[in-house]
């Protein structure tokens, strides 16, 4: 009893009044564009002006453009499954507030404290390389009289300060603190400029392509550079290729924090979320399929590719263009990965499991000022005296476990039979929201053999998704480490390997085909996954594969900041929960019913 007593307020779950679903502290301004903008401001950054040309010369060649696609794809499965949850949950908080629905409130504590490192470091890298991209263009002049006369020798930390990104920080959070409309209007007309940039660059490029550069023999190729053709890397090159595309599509999910803020949250962060979606993927399409055209992948420089394929043709005035572009692109990522984060933090704390301290609202601008304000000062000290190069990692590790969560929830959720006593958030739609019009595509099982005799989820189908979801899960987790740690004894035959392989893939394959033939919640929403346990467990495997790739050292300092995060927790955060207060209150209420009937 003395277990369950310490394990049962981890798993406790946030509960909505129907009456507070749409209630908010904050101002709700943001129209659909406007978040369709963010999420490619965000995300659109230097990715197009870098990722690239890197993953083009050292990993696919021209396939480049196949390993975009396969990134998008990846990643348009986790925007679905975000997209569902903006339909759910309008809520501030993003991966935090959906998995707390759902999951848990400390699998929802873990995921928010990931998201506010993975914020902050992404924040401070979009500075320090804004203030890199500055000091190029005034020839250096600023690293030269750091380094001069304020070099820091200390090995895991930065070789100078960097002033220039701590400043960037500090106005980013003062913008951010007068109110989300102004910092809206800023990202929409830098993203613009941004776009129009890309538009040039690829219309202009196609003027200069030359097919040749997509067939280059393997005896005109320099080694170290694959064997010529389309896929000079292989097949096995675009693939790894596509994993580091993957994180170019990262900063959509900021779009999910703007729950609370969002004029019609239940319509416009899905629709934001897949429209986004498609303009970065034309975009990183049209700026890999330009530069490989125009030049020999090989030569490509990776860390500047769009300037020196220009400079290549004879075309060196358009560098002047790409470099306004590259200022505004990565003004809008440093943008997208602060706005996030003053809303996680000031969902947790709202909730109690962080410091309550900084969920205070100003009454003028209704923004979450002093975490607005804490977050870049935390971002800009991070940006003035680290280098983050090393940390950079820690990004994917956050984002990834997000995702993983998120596409875990849906799942949970498609197959949770009602109970009166869940949340209406969840298990209904609010009419404030909802305007009639529902896209729930079909799932798998529209029709199927029935286990449970029931159009509708009940108590038993749940219990038996609940071990069917258990057992995928830990087959996708099982089969990823096979793939990533045995591929070559698979490839060899060895028959440890072939059977854990054959276990795994069985207990995968089962548990899949038992939860297609389970009834699922046909609530109608503003969007649905299609083709649920499909999708989400792709989604899933997509994500395990691509966290088992991080490096060790990565997975350390994982380590390090969660045992930093559980210490808040289990000190603070356990106590002051607003669901502990809450199951305390029933408790309390039961003991005063039973009190009664024992007099009666």
């Amino acid at each position: 009893m003395t277990i369950l007593n310490f394990f049962s307020p981890l798993f406790r779950k946030k509960h909505f009044a129907k009456q507070d679903v749409s209630k908010t502290e904050l101002k709700r301004c943001l129209t659909t564009v406007d978040l369709t903008f963010l999420g490619i401001g965000s995300t659109l950054g230097a990715g197009a002006y870098i990722l690239s040309g890197q993953v083009a010369k050292e990993k696919a060649g021209p396939a480049v453009v196949l390993s975009f696609l396969v990134a998008a794809v990846a990643s348009l499965l986790a925007g679905l499954c975000y997209a569902e949850f903006g339909a759910r949950v309008p809520r501030t908080g993003s991966a935090y507030v959906y998995s707390y629905v759902t999951v848990g409130e400390i699998w929802a504590f873990v995921i928010g404290w990931n998201l506010i490192l993975e914020y902050v470091i992404g924040t401070s890298s979009v500075a320090r390389a804004w203030s890199a991209y500055f000091d190029t263009l005034v020839g250096g002049k600023i690293e030269a009289f750091t380094l001069e006369h304020l070099k820091i020798n200390v090995s895991w930390l930065a070789d100078y300060p960097d002033f220039l990104a701590f400043s960037i920080c500090i106005l980013l959070s003062i913008l951010l603190g007068i109110g989300v409309k102004e910092s809206s209007r800023f990202n929409t007309i830098f993203t613009i400029v941004n776009l129009i940039v890309l538009t040039y660059v690829i219309i202009c490029g196609m003027f200069k392509a030359d097919t040749d550069n997509w067939k280059i023999p393997e005896d005109d190729v320099p080694p170290k550079y694959g064997d010529g053709g389309f896929f000079p890397y292989g097949f096995s090159g675009m693939i790894s290729g596509a994993a580091t595309c993957f994180y170019g599509f990262v900063g959509f999910d900021c779009i999910a924090t703007t729950g609370e803020e969002a004029k019609n949250p239940r319509r416009a962060i899905p629709i934001s979320i897949v429209i986004s979606l498609f303009f970065i993927f034309i975009a990183y399409f049209g700026i890999s399929m330009t530069i490989t055209l125009m030049c020999p992948y090989f030569l490509l420089d990776e860390k500047a590719p769009l300037p020196f394929v220009f400079d290549y043709v004879g075309w060196t005035s358009a560098k002047y263009v790409i470099s306004i572009g590259a200022v505004c692109a990565l003004s809008t990522s440093l943008l997208g990965a602060m706005f996030p984060l003053p809303r996680v933090i000031y969902a947790m704390a709202s909730d109690g499991i962080i410091f309550r301290f900084l969920a205070r609202i100003n009454s003028r601008t209704k923004t979450p000022v002093l975490a607005t304000i804490l977050s870049g000062v935390f971002a800009g000290l991070m940006a003035l005296i680290f280098d983050l190069d090393e940390l950079v990692n820690m990004m994917s590790i956050g984002t990834l476990l997000a995702y993983t969560l998120v596409a875990f929830s849906v799942v949970v959720l498609r197959y949770r039979a009602s109970n009166d006593k869940d949340s209406d958030l969840v298990n209904g739609v609010d009419t404030h929201y909802s305007n009639g019009v529902g896209l729930s595509p079909p799932s798998i099982s529209s029709t199927r053999l029935r286990i449970v005799h029931s159009d509708v989820p009940t108590q038993r189908s749940e219990n038996i998704s609940k071990i069917c979801i258990g057992v995928t899960c830990t087959a996708i987790i099982a089969i990823s480490v096979l793939i990533v740690f045995a591929l070559d004894d698979i490839a060899k035959a060895k028959w440890w390997a072939l059977l854990l392989l054959i276990i795994t893939s069985t207990c995968l394959v089962a548990g899949g085909f038992i939860l297609a033939l389970l009834p699922q919640d046909s609530t109608e929403l503003a969007f649905k996954v299609p083709l649920v346990p499909l999708l989400p467990l792709f989604s899933i495997w997509f994500n395990v594969i691509l966290m088992l790739k991080l490096d060790y050292q990565t997975w350390i300092r994982f380590a390090v900041w969660m045992a930093i995060g559980f210490v808040v927790y289990f000190v603070y955060g356990i106590f002051n929960s607003n669901e502990r207060k809450r199951y305390v209150d029933e408790d309390k209420d039961e003991s005063d019913e039973t009190e009664k009937l024992l007099d009666n």
